[in-house]
């Protein structure tokens, strides 16, 4: 995840005005019956849906918030109020909030600890399946899946799993991405949006006005400081509130497997075309080091990058998760030793084992967004100190795939733990290499400089 703090200036909302600015999206869809907001913390439901929510009620409609944690972590420097402290006062303000919206909205709290929601998993799901119970159609609406934030992140993750179990429509809505993100972190492709008017901006505004303890300082000592500045609240002071739809599911084998079926041994021009060519030149020659100890190739495809590769590794394990292409590549790479190839249906299924070198090439878009970030979050516990992941997708939008080429890159760039060290981009395709924290640049690494 991004690096941030609460304390940076962060992005300036006239820049996402001019980004918003002529641009067409669709409108939310607001016909569900029950409207089910999922709160990381107390404030991510008034900031980022208290516009919905009021919209949701004056309808007639049925609105309930489910707040994880009371965000009793708010303040972890204060000296006048105590994390007990906190978690009161802050259940206080999003009940007086919610109440300024109306007073018929439901409020549920979980008291999960703040900053620990991913050991609490399994109470988060029953809690949100419980509220499917009601009739009707339900919209769950939840903090968006790469807001950078770690309760966030798995907030999203159980809300996407229970929700594509139960066949409920859901959307995820950005809070902090507005402060660290630029415009090129958006999945604009994605977006939706739910207008304001003007009354129904003025009263988001007074609901956010309740929580004192996020808007302005808890005391003049050391470590009450304001949470949320000026600057960061103008992101939601827009007209509109910003949701975001949720990837489709990642490819399943048997996509891949008619793919190969249909469309022969080489179905997308690996030996033929000069672009895949010089592109497997380019992705070799961006690689730190001249050779590596152990490699791992995510989706090998027929092998034609599997065997350049192994000339620069001394075991590489290629993986893909059809039968039909790893068949050619097997018969491409012969009996090399020092080449294994297996069939696992990624990132569900995982190899054992570190590596220096983790190969991501034309891969990242074919998974979910959930999927994505589990992918990365394996990538980097499987890599070892000083490894490199080499990164590499196509640019244009591809129907059938369930994200773009730079949504992975920009998961890639907003992961915590990696440090970019080579960047190429054209209009067609992206190439990035990536070191653990500490890594250094070839130059530095070889003892040029």
């Amino acid at each position: 995840m991004v690096s941030f703090s609460h304390r940076d200036p962060g992005a300036d909302e006239a820049v996402w005005r001019e980004a918003f600015a002529g641009r067409p999206l669709p409108s939310l869809d607001e016909t569900f019956e029950h409207l089910v907001v999922v709160a990381a913390h107390p404030d991510d439901e008034t900031l980022g849906v208290a516009g919905l929510m009021a919209r949701t009620v004056r309808r007639g409609a049925c609105v309930t918030v489910l707040v994880a944690t009371d965000g009793e972590g708010s303040h972890p420097d204060s000296r006048s109020h105590t994390p007990v402290d906190l978690a009161a006062v802050r259940r206080r303000e999003v009940t007086a909030a919610l109440d300024q919206l109306s007073p018929s909205i439901d409020v549920r709290f979980l008291g999960l600890p703040d900053g620990g929601t991913d050991d609490h998993r399994d109470e988060i799901a029953e809690a949100l399946r419980a509220l499917v119970q009601r009739q009707g159609a339900h919209l769950f609406v939840v903090p968006w899946v790469g807001d950078s934030h770690r309760d966030h992140r798995v907030a999203a993750e159980v809300t996407a799993e229970v929700c594509a179990g139960l066949g409920v429509p859901w959307r995820e809505y950005p809070i902090w991405l507005w402060h660290w993100g630029s415009t090129e972190d958006v999945p604009w492709g994605d977006l939706e949006v739910a207008q304001l008017d003007e009354s129904t901006v003025e009263l988001k505004r007074a609901a956010m006005h309740h929580h004192r303890s996020q808007i302005a300082p808890l005391s003049s000592a050391p470590g009450d400081e304001v949470m949320l500045h000026e600057r960061m609240r103008a992101h939601f002071d827009r007209p509109f509130e910003v949701f975001i739809r949720p990837a489709g599911h990642s490819l399943a084998d048997t996509f891949f497997e008619d793919f190969y079926r249909r469309n022969g041994d080489d179905p997308w021009g690996f030996e033929s075309r000069w672009y895949e060519q010089r592109k497997r030149a380019l992705t070799l020659a961006g690689l730190p080091r001249e050779r590596y100890a152990s490699a791992l190739e995510l989706g090998c495809s027929t092998g034609v990058l599997t065997e350049l590769l192994a000339d620069r590794c001394d075991a590489l394990l290629a993986v893909d998760i059809a039968d039909a292409p790893l068949e050619i590549a097997r018969r491409r790479l012969g009996d090399r030793e020092s080449v294994r190839l297996e069939r696992l249906a990624l990132p569900g299924e995982w190899p054992a084992g570190t590596f220096d070198l983790v190969v991501l090439s034309e891969v990242g878009y074919y998974w979910s967004a959930a999927d994505l970030i589990l992918a990365i979050d394996r990538i980097r516990k499987a890599m070892d100190a000083g490894g490199h992941l080499v990164a590499c997708h196509w640019r244009h939008p591809v129907t059938e795939y369930p994200q773009s080429g730079d949504a992975v890159h920009a998961a890639l760039r907003t992961a915590a733990g990696f440090v970019r060290l080579v960047l190429h981009e054209e209009e067609d395709f992206m190439l990035e290499v990536y070191g653990i924290e500490g890594a250094r640049s070839v130059a530095a690494e070889t003892g040029l400089i």
